[in-house]
C-alpha cells in the first residue's frame, strides 16, 4: 500500500498539541489511517522535501508563517512543487499549503485586505465545486474552521474557484486535474481541533475522499464521471 506524504510547514501551539495531536497527526486523524502509514517531511525545520517511490497522495499543511516572508525552506518547497506537480500525484495544500501553491503556479498572495477570519466560517461550493471530484463530497452550504490573514490576491491561470464565501473568494481551488488547495482547515473538526461530532464532519469526508483519489488514482475518471452527471 502505498503511503501518504505531508510537507509539514508548521506546528500547532502547544495546547493544542497536547490535547489534540499536531496537524499531522490530526490529517491522519480524520482520514482514519494509522500514522505508520504517513510519511511526514517537516520543511518548516529545513528538511529538504523529497518524492519517495511509494507516495499516492501529498498534503502540505497551514503554517503560522506566511507566504510572502519568502523563508528559504518556502520557497525551496515551492521550487520542488515545481516539479512535483507535473507527476500524477495528488496534491492537496491546506491554508498556507493552499497559497503557497498558488504562488507556485504564478498567483500572488497577500494580506487580505478585511483583516483575520477565524473560527467557524459558513462556506458555499461554487457551480464548478459541486461537479468537483474533491469539494463535490461536501454539501453545497458547509461549516469550516478558517484562521488566516493572507488570502489569493490573484488566481493563477486556469485555475478553478470551487469554494467561496462574503469574506473569502478563493476559500478552495483546482490549480491542474489533480491538485487542489483550501483555504479553510479539514483537519479542525469538532469543537474546533477534536471531539468530532456527526454534524461537523465535513473537513473528515474531504480528507477521506482526497485519500480515496490519491490511492485509487481515479481522479481523470472521477471528473469525467462528475461531468456526465450534470449533463
Amino acid at each position: 500500500m502505498k503511503k501518504l506524504l505531508i510537507i509539514k510547514t508548521g506546528s500547532s501551539d502547544l495546547q493544542v498539541i497536547n490535547k489534540c495531536g499536531d496537524c499531522d497527526m490530526r490529517i491522519a486523524q480524520c482520514m482514519g489511517i494509522p500514522f505508520g502509514d504517513v510519511r511526514v517531511i517537516s520543511v518548516y525545520e529545513n528538511a529538504v522535501p523529497i518524492l519517495p517511490d511509494d507516495i499516492a497522495g501529498i498534503i502540505i499543511t497551514g503554517s503560522p508563517s506566511m507566504v510572502t516572508d519568502l523563508e528559504p525552506w518556502g520557497v525551496a518547497t515551492a521550487q520542488w512543487l515545481k516539479q512535483v506537480v507535473n507527476k500524477n500525484i495528488p496534491v492537496l495544500g491546506i491554508c498556507f499549503g493552499h497559497q503557497l501553491l498558488a504562488h507556485t503556479f504564478g498567483g500572488s498572495v497577500g494580506f487580505h485586505e478585511q483583516g483575520e477570519e477565524k473560527g467557524e466560517v459558513e462556506i458555499r461550493l461554487t457551480e464548478e465545486g459541486k461537479k468537483d471530484p474533491l469539494l463535490g463530497v461536501l454539501p453545497e452550504h458547509f461549516t469550516s474552521y478558517a484562521s488566516h490573514f493572507q488570502t489569493v490576491t490573484k488566481i493563477p491561470q486556469n485555475a478553478v474557484i470551487l469554494a467561496h464565501n462574503d469574506f473569502e473568494s478563493t476559500h478552495a481551488l483546482r490549480f491542474k486535474e489533480n491538485v487542489w488547495g483550501v483555504q479553510f482547515h479539514p483537519e479542525c473538526v469538532g469543537d474546533v481541533f477534536c471531539n468530532t461530532v456527526e454534524h461537523k464532519t465535513y473537513g473528515m469526508a474531504l480528507l477521506k475522499r482526497f485519500y480515496e483519489l490519491a490511492t485509487s488514482n481515479n481522479v481523470k475518471e472521477s471528473i469525467n464521471e462528475c461531468e456526465i452527471a450534470v449533463l
